[in-house]
């Protein structure tokens, strides 16, 4: 790609993200989705491989129809209340209509089926930023307007998203769509527990991001791509893939990594608000995704190859340390000591 392409596209990237969040009237909001939209799509297709060509058609049809509903819903909430202000989305068609556009934008089921194949038509640099970076709007919006949703959708579409993310990723060895149902039965997690304390729902989100974008730059530094590529990649990086190990164990939520922490407090809250039934059954669906973060977490550090194929083994190189992935690998693995000064201030 052209540098300039890139820097432009990028700038753009960040200028639509800040529209969106700042944006307290609906058609500035949805602008910015808009431009994010625009701006991701050289991204997506800049390998010109007809896999990518294909992902960035799902990705750009199904962007737009979220943004085209999104833009209905506040139309006719303004038609109706005379209001264009964000906060002030109390029409039940709007609410409605709202909720499918941010499920569709954020990848949440029943909704999910362009993510994972995005994803895996994505290169890891662009497939880190269509999990992490590109969630952040429609997260925005469903923190402003969470008070005037339907709780029990919301529910709903949380524990349909965490049975299906653990679930699906059962089968898969490709590492980009294992990452693409973790996000989905994540998202599910902070779907649950938005509407009753939307802080604890963006302490979620963030640790999320932290996480997964550690989990992205060691994936894109060992240049691992699907299971039996990461069972040889310790020989490249040892300590790298032992502290993936980690980090991965910390997405599946296993105490005391960081990981844990959301889980505990959603649990805890939910439980609070006399929903001790969805806090259950969303516990034991994320027992589905840790056996595929086991699984990747066992591929990286501690099987090898099961080939006796004499070919010559990716010897760990005398390359230098990345001083950024290791800073968000001790975050994604030791903040989980901070609880006591998070829920102090929550």
């Amino acid at each position: 790609m052209n540098p300039h392409t890139k820097l432009l596209s990028f700038l753009s990237l960040i200028l639509g993200t800040t529209i969106t969040i700042s944006s307290t009237h609906w058609v500035m909001a949805w602008t910015g989705l808009e431009l994010n939209t625009l701006a991701i799509i050289p991204f997506i297709s800049k390998s010109h491989h007809p896999r990518a060509i294909e992902a960035t058609i799902k990705y750009f049809l199904v962007q737009a129809t979220a943004s085209t509903l999104l833009l209905f819903s506040s139309m006719t909430n303004a038609w109706s209340t005379g209001q264009w202000d964000i906060t002030q989305l109390t029409h039940p068609t709007s609410s409605l209509l709202l909720t499918v556009a941010i499920a569709m934008k954020l990848g949440l089921v029943p909704f999910h089926f362009w993510f994972p194949e995005v994803l895996q038509g994505s290169s890891l640099t662009t497939a880190l930023l269509l999990s992490t970076m590109m969630k952040l709007p429609p997260t925005a919006l469903l923190f402003l307007t969470s008070h005037s949703l339907n709780p029990t959708l919301l529910t709903a579409m949380a524990i349909a998203s965490v049975a299906l993310g653990g679930w699906m990723g059962l089968n898969q060895t490709q590492l980009r769509k294992i990452l693409a149902f973790s996000s989905i039965a994540h998202l599910g997690w902070l779907t649950a527990v938005i509407i009753y304390n939307p802080e604890l729902a963006l302490l979620t989100f963030y640790l999320y991001i932290l996480m997964t974008t550690t989990v992205f730059l060691t994936l894109n530094s060992t240049k691992t791509l699907k299971l039996t590529t990461l069972m040889t990649s310790w020989t490249k990086s040892p300590t790298l893939n032992a502290t993936l190990m980690l980090v991965l164990l910390s997405l599946a939520g296993l105490p005391p990594l960081t990981g844990f922490l959301p889980k505990w407090l959603i649990i805890q809250e939910l439980t609070k608000q006399e929903m001790a039934s969805t806090a259950t059954i969303i516990a034991t669906l994320s027992l589905l995704g840790l056996f595929f973060y086991l699984r990747l977490a066992y591929h990286s550090t501690i099987t090898l190859p099961p080939n006796s194929t004499n070919h010559m083994k990716l010897w760990h190189l005398t390359k230098p340390t990345s001083t950024t992935i290791a800073a968000l690998a001790a975050l994604s693995v030791l903040t989980l000591p901070l609880s006591p000064l998070i829920l102090t201030t929550t």
